[in-house]
């Protein structure tokens, strides 16, 4: 039987090498007993790529002796945040749910017709440390992954946290995000594990362009994600350009430009946040998602 989770909702954190140590260090952790799994998932698509062009998602996970078969669509967001729509349900093989498939909305249309070329495409290995969190009257998963993306002959290595509100509201999202970065070398990711894997295997970083204070800090977020996979400098030099462009850009608040400041100084040659970068970038990414739910 299917679950549908109209609006997941969560905020994606890219960590520093160090960062998952101090993660499980933090104290607001210290009184939780966090589950540990290791999880295999293997991510589908065509040939051609029809699902990634369509901005969907479908993964095969195997916790344990459970595969889980999953559909996501496009997040939509920014600075870390995302809602989007999602599906999972188990299954008793590691063979895609043809079926259960061409029933979801996003499968009703043209993108139906691809579901007979679907092949798997790219899979992620982890293990996976999570806390039921319970902040300001709401249910908070945080999820730490540990692992390594395998697409197209390429490895990338996974190094992220993953706030998911389970009940309760988004603002409680980024205060938790805010606390945690009080210890932890972070920053927002606006990369899915599904996008970066098809970016590995065709060896291509497409970065958008950007003319709105929204748009640069979206488009430094992915340039940081881009430069750690490929380690091509191009990308820490267009993170740190549009971050410049931030630090100046007159239609912000001069505390907005401060943050964007303290960003474009913290950010290392590595590409690395530390906990300056991490408090700033959640600070102005924050205000940035807030801005937006006002218009």
């Amino acid at each position: 039987m299917k679950t549908s989770m109209p609006t997941e909702i969560e905020l994606k954190l890219a960590l520093a090498p160090e960062g998952p140590l101090a993660l499980r260090q933090h104290p607001l952790l210290q009184t939780l007993t966090p589950k540990r799994q290791t999880l295999t998932n293997t991510y589908y698509d065509t040939p051609e790529g029809a699902l990634a062009q369509a901005r969907v998602a479908l993964r095969l996970r195997q916790i344990d002796d459970q595969v889980l078969q999953t559909v996501k669509t496009a997040g939509h967001g920014g600075g870390g945040f995302s809602q989007r729509q999602e599906w999972e349900w188990p299954v008793p093989t590691r063979h895609l749910d043809i079926q259960g498939l061409a029933e979801l909305p996003p499968f009703k249309g043209a993108l139906g017709e691809a579901i007979p070329a679907l092949q798997p495409q790219l899979s992620t290995d982890f293990e996976r440390w999570s806390w039921q969190i319970t902040w300001q009257d709401s249910h908070i998963e945080l999820a730490l992954d540990e692992g390594e993306i395998h697409s197209g002959g390429h490895q990338a290595t996974i190094c992220e946290a993953e706030l998911e509100l389970k009940s309760g509201a988004p603002e409680a999202l980024w205060s938790l995000a805010q606390a945690l970065a009080e210890g932890v070398p972070l920053g927002p990711s606006d990369t899915s594990k599904a996008a970066r894997g098809n970016a590995l295997a065709a060896q291509q970083w497409p970065l958008p362009e950007a003319d709105s204070p929204l748009q640069r800090m979206h488009r430094a977020t992915l340039a940081l994600d881009a430069y750690h996979d490929s380690h091509h400098a191009e990308h820490l030099v267009a993170a740190q350009e549009a971050l410049a462009a931030l630090a100046t850009d007159p239609a912000l608040t001069d505390q907005a430009r401060d943050e964007a400041a303290v960003m474009r100084d913290a950010l290392g040659s590595d590409g690395q946040p530390n906990v300056a970068y991490a408090k700033a970038s959640l600070a102005f990414a924050h205000r940035m998602a807030y801005q937006t739910a006002l218009r």
